[in-house]
């Protein structure tokens, strides 16, 4: 049996490590200047052209912000986190939930049922465990950092 009431370190460390590998595959694909990511559907290079940024900012963009999910995953169990305001913690990471899981609702919905986006089924396998070591990250860190009510 799962014990609710008591915080886990472990999915915000895997969410630490997906940010990560996601920060490192946009920086590949930065450096050669192609949008999309490396595992991922092909982006054409006419939808590279009409894309409204430069694909190598775009990229390098999209890698900071892996590094910087990486880092807010992380201070959820870090002393160092800790000290940030808990509501300000739970802002941003519902503003975490709410891009990535937009993202992950996309690889999801293409790789079981078909959007036209290229993904595959296993890339919605994916987008499950990802949104379920976020859920499970921010479950955590509220249950860290609830004040206990005397009663």
């Amino acid at each position: 049996m799962v014990d609710h009431a008591h915080p886990r370190r472990w999915p915000a460390y895997a969410m630490a490590v997906l940010f990560l590998g996601y920060a490192l595959g946009k920086a590949v694909f930065a450096v050669q200047s192609r949008l999309g990511f490396p595992g991922g559907p092909p982006v054409s290079a006419a939808e590279a052209e009409g894309y409204f940024l430069d694909p190598a900012v775009a990229q390098w963009t999209a890698a900071a912000t892996g590094v910087l999910g990486a880092s807010l995953a992380l201070a959820t169990v870090t002393s160092l986190g800790r000290w940030a305001p808990r509501g300000v913690m739970l802002l941003a990471l519902a503003g975490m939930l709410l891009a990535v899981g937009g993202g992950a609702l996309i690889m999801i919905l293409d790789g079981f049922v078909g959007l036209g986006v290229g993904w595959q089924w296993h890339h919605g396998v994916l987008g499950i465990v990802v949104i379920g070591l976020l859920v499970e990250t921010i479950r955590s860190y509220e249950t860290a950092t609830r004040r206990r009510v005397a009663g």
